[in-house]
């Protein structure tokens, strides 16, 4: 695995905040306001804990930005990375921290709140500035985060090659009379030997668990002749990891080699989809026609990608409807499934990002059918 990348500047964070107000001067808000969560890390460095206490940065083009904060936690905002381009308004325990984040904004305004700002909080600011609007951000200003520069490519590449290395590992792990919990610990072990600080899923669906593909891993005990999905991810280095492969446990029978083959065909046309350009939806498009034309179409039920970032899950989405163009930096899932319920599911997954010319795979395990024992 790759050592630790240097970490974001001041002056990084400080051109984020910037190109975000301007955005939103582009799309026609008044501004942003971010609650503590993705967005504000993505933004600032500055990861406070989510608490009934109002913490609110506001962006706007043409004005400094402003982190309101509780007084009590005000140091630690100010060794944030971003702070230095930051005017921190702390305001203390008693007093009304929405009226004096109202004072900030425009009365009628029109702004992009954070998805994960608290009801508790924005109920409070629309209570002092009733003539205001707000729309999440994620619908506003969709790909505020979807572009990734040089250093973030770095980041999701190097969580990409430790899931890639799980995968190698537990490969080799016994999974005949294992629980599935237990493989899915053995995963969860192996992504934090490989890097990672923070394990968001491990998915391990044997025999007809399969058939669901966000199937909790459970006691069911792996049985010699199951197919089983492997979906597993999480965080190393603040940017994230997500791939899935499905293993046999001993020799496959001919409709399931059969099924394996077409959902791997389609993660392929998924792939060969992905350049500058081309609408989101189309790469749904070509993966879902390989599924459809084998007469599997019914059983392949979610999009075929997600983009990824600081979180795991992120716009943009490949799915029939998005039209939004593909652009260099660009990073998401391609992800087909076919599900046959009561039986069993198939899953391949790679993070891809979009280059000058065509896609990259971030995730390399090889995607023919892996026996194990």
């Amino acid at each position: 695995m790759t050592g630790t990348p240097a970490p974001f500047t001041a002056d990084d964070y400080e051109a984020r905040m910037r190109r975000a107000a301007e955005a939103a001067a582009d799309a026609g808000l008044a501004g942003v306001l971010v609650a503590p969560g993705p967005d504000l890390v993505w933004l600032t460095g500055y990861r406070p804990v989510e608490t009934e206490r109002l913490t609110l940065l506001v962006l706007r083009a043409g004005e400094d930005p402003v982190l309101v904060v509780p007084t009590l936690e005000a140091p630690d905002a100010a060794k944030a990375t971003g702070a230095p381009a930051l005017t921190l308004r702390d305001w203390t325990d008693g007093k009304d921290p929405y009226e004096a984040t109202a004072s900030l904004l425009a009365p009628e305004g029109r702004f992009g709140v954070s998805d994960n700002a608290w009801a508790l909080h924005l109920l409070g600011l629309q209570k002092r500035l009733p003539d205001s609007r707000h729309v999440a951000l994620t619908e506003a200003l969709p790909m505020l985060r979807a572009v990734k520069d040089a250093a973030e490519l770095e980041r999701l590449a190097a969580a990409g090659a430790a899931a890639d290395a799980t995968f190698e590992e537990i490969r080799r792990v016994p999974f005949v009379g294992r629980r599935e919990a237990d493989v899915a610990a053995d995963i969860a072990d192996l992504l934090r030997r490989f890097g990672h600080s923070q394990v968001d899923f491990t998915i391990v669906a044997s025999g007809p668990n399969g058939a669901n593909p966000h199937h909790e891993a459970e006691d069911r005990i792996i049985q010699r002749g199951d197919m089983v999905v492997l979906d597993f991810g999480g965080l190393k280095d603040g940017y994230g990891s997500d791939t899935s492969r499905t293993v046999h446990v001993g020799e496959p029978d001919d409709e399931e080699r059969k099924v394996y083959d077409i959902v791997r065909a389609a993660q392929e046309a998924g792939f060969r989809a992905v350049r500058p350009g081309v609408a989101c939806q189309d790469v749904d498009r070509a993966a879902r026609e390989v599924i459809t034309e084998a007469g599997y179409g019914e059983y392949f039920i979610h999009r075929t990608g997600h983009g990824i970032g600081v979180t795991t899950h992120e716009p943009p989405y490949m799915i029939e409807g998005e039209q939004q163009p593909l652009v260099p930096g660009m990073c998401f899932s391609v992800e087909p499934g076919i599900y046959l319920p009561g039986r069993f599911g198939v899953r391949i997954e790679d993070i891809v990002t979009v280059t000058e010319d065509g896609g990259r795979r971030l995730n390399t395990t090889s995607r023919e059918l892996v026996i194990v024992d």
